[in-house]
């Protein structure tokens, strides 16, 4: 008996580990990016900044997903007005922000909203807990009649 209450609880861990697994590598599509800024826009209109800055922290919220997630920056200014996995960026100015090869990402998110309303920018940045760069992209959207606009990002 005692056999065969341990083999069933080693089944379980594993099994929970390779489930665990296959979600922690589900990769969040260019799609899901688009549709996601674009409802978070949708929020700031419908519901107003507050209620939407207080969506956009939440980890547990609808605006984070797969192995992504929506943030807000003030294009005006360059603050960081909402992000889930970086409440010390909030209020900070981030235009100098760079990625691992110097490049400036935050204005050329800045410049993307201002002079065409969306689109991707390209740039490299290493996942969570990791340190190499890796390939990554971040669609940005304008939050029309406002100064500010949503991005997510997902990697190549």
């Amino acid at each position: 008996m005692r056999k065969s209450v341990w083999t069933v609880c080693m089944f379980l861990t594993v099994t929970v580990c390779f489930v665990s697994l296959g979600i922690a590598q589900e990769k969040a599509t260019k799609e899901e990016a688009v549709a996601k800024c674009k409802e978070a826009a949708g929020m700031v209109k419908e519901k107003g900044i507050e209620a939407a800055i207080a969506k956009l922290n939440d980890k547990k919220g609808p605006f984070v997903w797969k192995d992504s997630y929506v943030f807000c920056i003030n294009f005006e200014t360059g603050n960081c007005i909402a992000h889930p996995f970086l409440p010390d960026a909030i209020g900070r100015d981030m235009r100098r922000n760079k990625d691992k090869e110097g490049k400036l990402y935050v204005i050329e998110f800045i410049n993307k909203a201002k002079v065409k309303g969306e689109g991707w920018v390209s740039y490299m940045w290493p996942k969570a807990a990791e340190e190499k760069p890796l390939p990554k992209i971040t669609y940005v959207f304008r939050v029309p009649d406002q100064n500010i606009m949503m991005l997510a990002g997902i990697y190549e």
